[in-house]
């Protein structure tokens, strides 16, 4: 049996909304329509397939853009879409002004931004500037180009250490295991701190500041909104001779950067040059093109990324990172929301991307549990709570949405999907698997392709199979088995957001005491604050049931009986009179 995007058309149930004239302005003339988006991630590859071939495409996407105006997104960010070798699930780019042809054409990509536009949908792209793939012309030049040549100096090339050259230039990791340098024939070592195929640009070189100038133009000019930034915190570099090395302050983790700013190759002072001149460009265009910035910085260095002269928003991964617990929750939404103001931006949240185990499953596994060594056993030890897990995760989401700022969704989230942890090792592309020896499995599992109908070959996905295998517990779990189904998780989506557009006031909260708790902090398991427009939002994380409060009850993440609300619960209310 075969099935395609178009056998389940999924149109706008009657009376979904695509764009409200009381909200706040979203046209594309409104320069500030993203500081309280919400802003919907597809992972072009794992979205929807127009051709059978397995692989998620451009046309795909453009035949379900219905199911995002339904849901009530206000934007879509694409992974990225250009030609490449997919050494790292497409991060590894070779041309950074087309398109893959395995996922279309220029002309296929112009008429997915009309569509989106024409919908009301803002379109962001993907732009990976601290790499190219090695299969790129520039790369590929470098490498039939002697040392010290115009080609080389694009990249970090440099000689390498001890008698003959044999040892790395220094001790850098590469964030996928292993050294950092690779060695060329002629004896020289390049720079990657992802993949191998992924040879790091040298930033202090004008024809690549040029190159990028010239692709946020290309872009822009084709009428997308805004762009994200990959890896923002890793392209300016310190490469004075001799290179330092970094022993033990190398970055094992998210946060293990040194506080200053001096690490030699993330977070330096320098890479903000590079986003001042960038935003002259994207101020040129009516409105303003938008971009938000990936750096995996602490709370106090990514406010820099986040100034009005800059990018102007960046992730906030502290928020997917917190534990569920109140006391760490609060301190997160307080210093988030402290450090955005102070920079004159708005703040972001985020549960789940392309990354990450996605937050069904990583709320349902115990604190502290190892999740490398949890996926290495298939997601066996520990077993997964999935009740308690999809629990969470409903709660956890009604708790962002109701947060002043942006909000970025991962394409199935909506859908309530688990992250696929029994991938085999057969499937598995992700290039943390090689890299690391096979001790790290990686992140396939969260780029799964998405079900749209109960059966078929791909549930929905495309005509064939998928490039990755699904689980039987998809179709379940399909946009065609949620639609219409007033407690399913795709429903509770799609009345958040048409709620939160309805409800959004200015960029403040007040915190509010626990209903019946002595506390105000919030500590005793209860975060409850009010918004502006006359609306709260209280999520029960202590364990037992707690009463709620006055006022008329807009939304919960779960049932509620005789005004009771259960441990892991968010509920929405409207003051009353």
């Amino acid at each position: 049996m075969t099935d395609s995007p178009t056998d389940v058309s999924d149109p706008l149930p009657e009376g979904a909304f695509v764009t409200d004239p009381a909200s706040p302005d979203l046209s594309s003339q409104d320069p500030d329509w993203w500081r309280q988006a919400v802003i919907y991630q597809v992972y072009p590859r794992s979205f929807a397939d127009s051709d059978g071939d397995g692989i998620g495409d451009l046309p795909g996407i453009t035949s379900r853009l219905t199911h995002l105006a339904s849901l009530g997104v206000d934007a879509l960010w694409l992974s990225p879409f250009y030609p490449s070798e997919l050494a790292d699930g497409g991060y590894d780019v070779a041309d950074f002004r087309d398109v893959d042809p395995r996922l279309g054409t220029l002309a296929d990509f112009d008429a997915m931004v009309t569509e989106a536009h024409r919908l009301g949908l803002k379109i962001l792209v993907d732009l990976v500037p601290n790499h190219t793939s090695d299969q790129h012309v520039w790369f590929q030049e470098a490498l039939a180009s002697p040392p010290g040549s115009a080609a080389r100096a694009r990249y970090v090339f440099r000689d390498g250490r001890g008698e003959h050259g044999e040892l790395p230039p220094s001790d850098w990791v590469s964030r996928f295991g292993g050294s950092a340098w690779r060695r060329v024939p002629d004896g020289q070592w390049y720079l990657h701190l992802f993949a191998p195929e992924q040879p790091d640009l040298d930033w202090s070189n004008e024809e690549v500041r040029e190159d990028f100038r010239r692709t946020l133009r290309f872009w822009s000019d084709r009428g997308v909104d805004g762009f994200r930034i990959d890896v923002a915190h890793g392209l300016a570099k310190d490469l004075a001779e001799p290179l330092r090395d970094m022993g033990e302050n190398q970055f094992k983790g998210d946060h293990d950067l040194l506080p200053d700013g001096t690490h030699p190759h993330w977070d330096r002072d320098e890479v903000h040059e590079i986003y001042r001149d960038w935003r002259v460009i994207m101020d040129s265009y009516t409105p303003p093109r938008m971009a938000v910035a990936e750096a995996w910085v602490k709370n106090s260095r990514r406010v820099l990324y986040t100034r009005p002269d800059e990018l102007g928003q960046a992730f906030n991964f502290e928020y997917l990172q917190a534990e569920w617990s109140a006391a760490a929750l609060r301190k997160v939404i307080t210093e988030s929301l402290a450090t955005a103001a102070a920079a004159g931006a708005s703040a972001t949240w985020v549960l789940s991307n392309h990354d990450v185990i996605r937050h069904a499953s990583r709320l349902a596994l115990p604190p502290g549990t190892d999740t490398d060594a949890w996926l290495l056993s298939g997601g066996a030890r520990p077993a997964e709570d999935r009740a308690l897990g999809l629990r969470r995760a409903r709660a956890a989401t009604l708790l962002m949405l109701a947060l002043p700022g942006s909000s970025y969704l991962y394409q199935g989230e909506e859908l309530g999907l688990p992250e696929v942890a029994d991938l085999p090792a057969g499937a598995l592309q992700d290039p943390v698997w090689e890299q690391t020896g096979h001790t790290r499995k990686g992140r396939d599992g969260c780029r799964v392709p998405l079900p749209w109908t109960r059966e078929g070959s791909s549930y929905g996905f495309g005509p064939g199979g998928a490039w990755l295998p699904q689980p039987p517990s998809f179709g379940e779990l399909s946009v065609a088995a949620q639609h219409g189904e007033k407690d399913s998780t795709l429903e509770l989506y799609r009345s958040a957001l048409r709620l939160r557009r309805e409800l959004q006031g200015d960029e403040s909260l007040e915190w509010l005491s626990a209903p019946d708790e002595a506390t105000e902090d919030g500590a005793a398991g209860i975060v409850h604050f009010a918004r502006s427009t006359g609306w709260r939002c209280l999520t029960n994380l202590s364990g037992r049931a707690v009463a709620l409060p006055s006022g008329e009850l807009l939304l919960a993440s779960s049932s509620l009986t005789d005004r009771q609300l259960p441990p892991d619960t968010t509920v929405w209310l409207r003051d009353g009179n």
